[in-house]
């Protein structure tokens, strides 16, 4: 269900949303982004890189980001702005947890905004893509 305005409280969570990318997913995408650096889909290139294993392309981490931000705020509103940066590494057929929290509720110029905090985490709980969003509220 999507928040609203009257049920939004500055420190509470938004509900989680849990992904697990296959190599599969990795490579459609690579083709749908444009983004062919090999570590994303060649073992053996990016062991050659010196990483452990491919990794999951930041891009699709902050789309992971803004499906989070999106199925929370529904047809209540919309996001206003939003963005992340890349800190940390997530691996293929790990879980990708990503979380949100509310770190202000206010209004301005007329509209009804909350501010996120909004993240990922690999399965040791390290925040690997961490982001901020704003949403505005109908």
């Amino acid at each position: 269900m999507a928040a609203t305005w009257n049920d939004v409280k500055e420190g509470m969570s938004i509900p989680e949303l849990k992904k697990n990318c296959s190599t599969q997913q990795l490579v459609l995408w690579a083709a749908g982004s444009g983004d062919f650096y090999q570590i994303h889909y060649d073992k053996d290139f990016a062991t050659g890189t010196g990483l452990s294993n491919i990794i999951v392309h930041g891009a699709l981490k902050n789309a992971f980001l803004g499906q989070l931000v999106h199925d929370w705020i529904g047809n209540s509103g919309r996001i206003k702005s939003y963005g992340c940066s890349y800190r940390g590494m997530d691996y293929p057929n790990e879980d990708i947890v990503c979380k949100g929290v509310v770190t202000k509720k206010y209004e301005k110029g007329g509209e009804k905004l909350a501010d996120l905090e909004i993240w990922t985490e690999n399965p040791k709980g390290q925040k690997t893509t961490p982001g901020t969003a704003t949403v505005v509220f109908k």
